[in-house]
């Protein structure tokens, strides 16, 4: 089979934990210890979040020239190619006759996309109130509740073409485990006359990763992150996870949308445009995720 799997940047750096190169090589450790099962069965594609590590770049730039922070677009191509590289070595050093590769992904994304008008993807570290306050005010950001913390929030537009499909479909026809659109892809917006500009924006990952898999013509679709399961009721004592549930049955239900509602959107799109099967859960239950023994199956037929 044909698999994309969509790597949560939670699964990469886990809730809380200090945003430094040994963190995130031990847990790219972990992630391809959970993948390499999947790879040595299918032909795989791996996309992933870069909110942490997009937001530190950010927070990295303003501090060496705060009066020339570096743009959203250029931060977003350099996270692909540092977490690339990451999954890249550490799926290679588990898989040494299997080859991969690391794409920068340009997709492109309407100029007039509400989105940019209000800015609600969550970036980088927590803040607490007043900490959140203060580089609002410092910084000009727009500032969100996330959980029980405060987080930078940007423009995340919708995904609307891939540019390098026809290089990823190509690689993947050859056996290559290909890593792409990582972060959601480097957003840019079409120009007249054709010529292509990047915009200050993070599109999401998993909508950009549903995208991907349609357009590739994949047979299953993988939103893993540091939930085991979607739930009903979350956050409450009636919380219950679903086992398995068809993209109607699920769209009835209500999920945050800085969370779990763009993966339940994502998961559903996929299911209705190509009939395959789409499955949400932790990272470490992949294998069984698509066996559909773990986390949460979205499928036509599901009971």
């Amino acid at each position: 089979m044909r698999i994309v799997i969509a790597l949560g940047g939670n699964a990469l750096l886990r809730r809380g934990e200090p945003l430094t190169a040994a963190n995130q090589r031990h847990n790219v450790r972990i992630a391809a210890a959970a993948l390499a099962p999947i790879a040595r069965r299918h032909d795989l594609v791996i996309s992933h979040g870069n909110g942490p590590q997009v937001g530190l770049l950010a927070l990295q730039g303003a501090a060496c020239r705060p009066d020339e922070p570096y743009p959203l677009d250029i931060l977003d191509a350099e996270t692909e190619g540092m977490i690339g590289y990451l999954i890249e070595q550490e799926l290679g050093n588990l898989l040494p006759d299997r080859r991969c590769a690391t794409l920068l992904t340009q997709i492109e994304v309407d100029p007039n996309d509400p989105a940019f008008g209000h800015p609600d993807k969550p970036i980088g570290p927590v803040y607490s109130e007043i900490e959140a306050q203060k580089v609002a005010q410092e910084r000009g950001w727009s500032i969100a509740r996330d959980g029980a913390h405060f987080r930078r929030v940007v423009p995340s537009p919708g995904p609307q073409r891939i540019f390098a499909l026809s290089v990823i479909a190509l690689l993947v026809g050859q056996g290559v485990i290909v890593i792409c659109a990582g972060g959601g892809g480097i957003p840019v917006v079409r120009r007249e006359g054709g010529s292509l500009l990047g915009v200050e924006a993070v599109i999401d990952k998993d909508l950009a990763s549903e995208l991907l898999a349609r357009e590739l013509k994949a047979d299953a679709l993988l939103l893993l992150t540091d939930i085991d399961a979607v739930y009903r009721d979350w956050g409450t004592p009636h919380a219950r996870a679903i086992c398995r549930i068809t993209p109607q049955d699920l769209r009835e239900l209500d999920f945050a949308p800085g969370s779990m509602g763009p993966k339940v959107r994502a998961a559903c799109e996929f299911v209705e445009q190509t009939g395959g099967m789409a499955g949400i859960g932790q990272l470490s239950d992949a294998l069984a995720i698509l066996d559909g023994k773990a986390g949460t199956v979205i499928a036509m037929d599901a009971a």
